[in-house]
């Protein structure tokens, strides 16, 4: 698992095997969403327009909008409205502004109440047409209306003085004439550059004549974030790392699931494989108590990242495995000899596949079961067995685990002549004449004297 891509079959899995403990964080998630909404106060937004007439290019309009959200704005606007603990400052961070098609400035201000966010808006709103008329100079002085006009009357009126003198001076007969007609072109030319600015002026003045499109409508509903939005982010992250929670652990997982790496890690050579019939709960951990009840209640209790047990053959298949892991057992050691068939603790699969063994050995070689400790491992002193046999399911146990079970067999005095590898799969069980009773295989597989050696 920890070398295989993540596919959608191993999503898959997850949702399916872990659907308790999913649903669980999901909801803790989303209580804790609901906690962190709790911390933060219901907020309103409401957005007034204001137009801007004439032709304006994007940066200036970017360059109001900027004007719009500025301390020499909302501080104006913070003492219009009065309101008692909201300074400037804190007002410039509820209130935005943005440029959008058609000449618009559109300026929007939250608060916690929606009637806040509509005085908020327009008085922001106010204040900056009003900001930026100052700016341009606008003002109600009926001489400042009228004394462009009247320039330009008196520009007109020059210009044809001009023409006459020119026309009345001698052209170009003398030297005095030449040059009257010479600073006579240049006033000219002067007065005209002088209208030029005074129009340029009139339209920055006319351009700034912004207006305000109405009242901002009172919001009806809250600004995002919302409480359902923290709610339902909650949930949806705790699930998302849940599942993420899972895959991690499955990627960095260094448990030998192949007969080579259990070899390398138990220091010996793998005998045979066999079947036990079983489901899902035969990975079940034995024992009681509350966490037990809540592991099992959660459904963490088995792996999920254990293989679907697959069809296997009919029984008597089955049985012809054990028979021959029997015979290869016999094979090395032609004399009748006992041996010690130590089972991991805790791994079901492997300790029904031992009495099942036993069973079918019936006294060629002599068998006894003992289950070993993995967290500390110690196997009976030698007696009258002349080696050790590990039965063990393939991707249950870490290869220093099963290293320590070797160290354990060799501090007793035992060799590990071989291991076997068992693994559950689906098949209705069917008794026959030669099969033991249930109980059979559970009174054999019973516990060792723990009197050897520990590691």
């Amino acid at each position: 698992m920890s070398e295989d891509p993540i596919r959608l079959v191993t999503i898959g899995r997850i949702l399916r095997r872990r659907w308790r403990l999913l649903a669980v964080v999901t909801v803790v998630g989303a209580l804790v969403g609901y906690g962190i909404s709790v911390l933060f106060p219901p907020r309103y937004t409401a957005s007034v327009s204001v137009l801007l007439p004439g032709q304006w290019e994007e940066r200036e309009l970017l360059t109001q909008a900027e004007i719009a959200t500025s301390s020499s704005v909302v501080d104006r606007a913070a003492a219009t409205l009065g309101w008692k603990g909201v300074s400037g400052a804190e007002l410039r961070d509820r209130v935005s502004a943005k440029a959008t098609d058609g000449n618009i400035i559109k300026i929007s201000g939250t608060a916690t109440t929606p009637e806040r966010a509509q005085r908020l808006s327009d008085r922001v709103a106010q204040e900056f047409v009003a900001f930026a008329a100052r700016i341009a100079g606008d003002g109600t002085d009926s001489d400042a209306t009228t004394g462009p006009e009247a320039l330009r009357k008196k520009v007109a009126e020059t210009n044809r003085r001009i023409t006459d003198l020119a026309e009345a001076a001698d052209p170009g007969r003398t030297v005095e004439s030449v040059q009257a007609r010479t600073e006579l072109a240049k006033l000219r030319t002067a007065l005209q550059e002088a209208m030029k600015k005074l129009d340029e002026t009139e339209g920055a003045t006319s351009r700034a004549g912004m207006v305000v499109m109405g009242p901002a409508p009172r919001p009806t509903g809250e600004a995002p974030p919302t409480r359902t939005h923290f709610v339902g982010g909650g949930a949806v992250l705790s699930f998302l790392l849940a599942v993420v929670g899972h895959l991690a652990a499955a990627r960095v997982d260094r448990r030998p699931r192949t007969e080579p790496e259990i070899a390398a890690a138990l220091g010996s050579t793998l005998l045979g494989t066999v079947d036990v019939p079983g489901e899902r709960r035969a990975h079940r951990p034995r024992g009681g108590g509350s966490r037990a009840w809540i592991r099992r209640l959660l459904g963490v209790d088995t792996r999920w990242d254990m293989p679907t047990p697959h069809r296997s053959g009919d029984e008597a298949g089955r049985r012809l495995r054990y028979r021959r892991v029997c015979a290869r057992l016999r094979d090395r050691s032609p004399a009748p000899r006992r041996l010690l068939v130590v089972v991991p603790d805790g791994d079901e699969i492997a300790r029904r596949a031992a009495g099942q063994l036993v069973a079918e050995a019936e006294s060629d070689p002599v068998l006894r079961v003992v289950e070993v400790s993995v967290s500390r491992p110690m196997v009976p002193d030698r007696d009258t067995e002349s080696g050790a046999l590990v039965v063990l399911s393939a991707g249950d146990r870490t290869a220093g685990e099963l290293a320590g079970i070797a160290e354990a067999c060799a501090d007793g005095g035992h060799e590990v002549v071989g291991f076997v590898v068992a693994g559950a799969v689906r098949a209705r069980p069917t008794k026959s004449a030669g099969h033991p009773p249930e109980n059979a295989t559970l009174a054999l597989a019973g516990r060792g004297s723990a009197t050897g050696g520990s590691v």
